[in-house]
């Protein structure tokens, strides 16, 4: 593991105490039986009973037991010890079965070689992968023949504007191949928090890349999706629609601001 993914995991860990008790998550709902999936991956990834679904980049595994929750054989992987341990102990405590795994996402084939109905990862994730290409071929990996790969994530284009000011400016490249260094305050969830790590590094994607690297590995595209909206306040500018979505204002011009793919492994 590189300096940078040192880096961000310690920083992950901090997240883990941070975000697990924020009122962002809403841990105890969880606990208490909410589902904490949106509609949009629920509706997209359709019904889940029965099937066996590996969740790459899970944080401490409120969405992988929503899964299980709705009937799934569910896996989850993420490299922070922390939410790994916090996702055991909520699946032993509310008696959903799963798995979880600890480790980097490009080591996981050193860890499991089994293959998946469904393989799922969701919102705010391929910003911190390094190599795209190579995640595309992991993913592929661990799709069964006739099984699916399903994304939700942000927009790289909305990721390119200034996320300081309510103001519709540039901020950050959309091409760029280098590392991107910010300053940490808190966490996303709670930016009041005390965190221990002042950095974290980013890589940014295109659009392009993440389907290429899917269709390159040998995956079949069911479909891209673009979505106006997104889940949480991206940007200060955004403003909430209903309980799960974040928009620009009515009569402001409408962004891109996530996307959503299924990709399919032919039998």
């Amino acid at each position: 593991m590189d300096a940078y993914r040192r880096n961000n995991l310690a920083l992950w860990n901090e997240w883990t105490r941070i975000n697990s008790a924020s009122s962002f998550y809403r841990l105890d709902e969880f606990k208490r039986g909410e589902n904490k999936l949106n509609p949009l991956e629920r509706e997209e990834v359709g019904d889940v009973r029965g099937r066996s679904l590996l969740h790459l980049q899970c944080h401490f595994g409120m969405d992988t037991l929503s899964w299980a929750r709705l009937g799934a054989k569910v896996t989850g992987v993420d490299f922070s010890d922390q939410a790994i341990r916090l996702a055991q102990s909520l699946s032993a405590e509310l008696a959903l079965p799963a798995r979880f795994l600890c480790c980097d996402i490009y080591d996981l084939p050193q860890y499991m070689d089994e293959q998946f109905d469904i393989v799922y990862t969701s919102y705010g994730v391929l910003s911190w992968l390094s190599d795209i290409p190579a995640w595309g071929k992991l993913v592929a990996k661990y799709v069964k023949p006739g099984g699916f790969f399903y994304i939700a994530e942000f927009h790289p284009a909305a990721m390119i504007f200034d996320d300081t000011t309510t103001e519709m400016r540039l901020g950050y490249p959309y091409f760029s191949k280098e590392v991107l260094k910010f300053a940490v305050q808190g966490s996303y969830a709670d930016l009041d928090a005390e965190c221990a790590v002042n950095d974290e590094y980013n890589w940014q994607y295109t659009l392009g890349e993440v389907v290429t690297s899917l269709l390159d590995a040998g995956l079949s595209l069911e479909y891209l999706h673009e979505f106006p909206y997104t889940v949480y306040q991206q940007l200060p500018c955004l403003r909430p629609i209903d309980e799960h979505y974040w928009a620009q204002a009515e009569g402001q011009p409408q962004i891109p601001l996530m996307f959503s793919i299924k990709a399919k492994k032919t039998a």
